[in-house]
């Protein structure tokens, strides 16, 4: 049997520049990790099967990890059939990045279970009709995407401070938040200038996610959220992605500890994330 975990990730920042001929957004994104994981076990098996621990979410050929299996399959050719258990505690619908983390994850896993030798820009092209956020996943480096997020520029832009990320229990529909997302291709900011030049405390009035102005109206809990985190003590605080999960980030530990707590108690799912955290892609193996 192998282990691995699979890692969440939220956005500093993402602006919507254009709306492409193809239904996909030309954007721009700071992709940083946080501590919320799912947990993978896989084993040879007589036939592939994907087992998840939360019900709700659909374990047939739409789910992506399913998808990747049939993609790394068509490349290069699978030699055995496996069982993929997933202990998922990432939210779905979150902006968190579970079901890209999930693939990118599968791919990296099989490719060394089976010692099939493949790169990490070779999985990144067996996977581009998979998912926008793959490719970060697979290299598991903190940069700024652009295009359609495929593109990454490794920067090391992993916060030196406490992250509080918090689901609302409402799923976003990424479709609708770019449907109803205003594209501007000419933000107000440079979204690398910020995230590399400027202070954190200073992020409230340059860094912004575009996406918020589609989901806050439908989602109006995020939008609270959001507020929350602030009266709680955040430097800054934004929806990652397309929602509905929000995260703030904090200076003091103790501060960011009474915020967790505190969505904890109304029964919010919540992580809490240590500064310049690394995450670990170790794939182990347990007999």
């Amino acid at each position: 049997m192998w282990i691995a975990e699979s890692y969440a990730k939220i956005n500093l920042g993402l602006h919507v520049l254009e709306r492409l001929p193809t239904g996909y957004h030309r954007i721009e994104t700071g992709f940083c990790f946080v501590e919320w994981s799912d947990r993978f076990e896989v084993r040879e098996s007589p036939e592939m099967k994907l087992e998840l621990s939360d019900e709700d979410i659909p374990a047939g050929e739409g789910n992506l990890i399913n998808k990747a299996v049939a993609a790394l399959d068509r490349y290069v050719g699978l030699k055995h059939n496996y069982l993929i258990k997933v202990d998922k505690h990432i939210p779905a619908g979150a902006g968190l990045g579970g079901g890209s983390s999930n693939a990118a994850l599968t791919l990296r896993m099989l490719n060394k279970i089976e010692e099939m030798g493949l790169s990490d820009d070779e999985l990144i092209d067996l996977s581009r009709n998979l998912g926008a956020d793959i490719p970060f996943f697979i290299k598991g480096e903190t940069g700024i995407g652009r295009g359609v997020g495929h593109d990454i520029e490794p920067v090391d832009i992993q916060p030196g401070y406490w992250i509080v990320t918090c689901f609302p229990n409402e799923p976003s529909s990424t479709a609708e938040a770019y449907q109803n997302c205003r594209p501007n291709p000419e933000p107000d900011f440079d979204l690398g200038e910020t995230l590399t030049e400027t202070g954190i405390d200073e992020w409230r009035y340059t860094l912004v996610n575009d996406l918020e102005q589609a989901v806050f109206p439908r989602i109006h809990v995020a939008g609270n959220l959001k507020d929350q985190m602030y009266e709680f003590g955040a430097l800054y605080a934004s929806m990652t992605g397309s929602g509905s999960a929000v995260y703030g980030i904090f200076e003091q530990d103790f501060v960011a500890t009474s915020a967790y707590k505190g969505f904890l108690e109304l029964d919010l799912p919540c992580n809490l994330t240590r500064p310049h955290f690394t995450p670990d892609y170790g794939i182990y193996r347990k007999e």
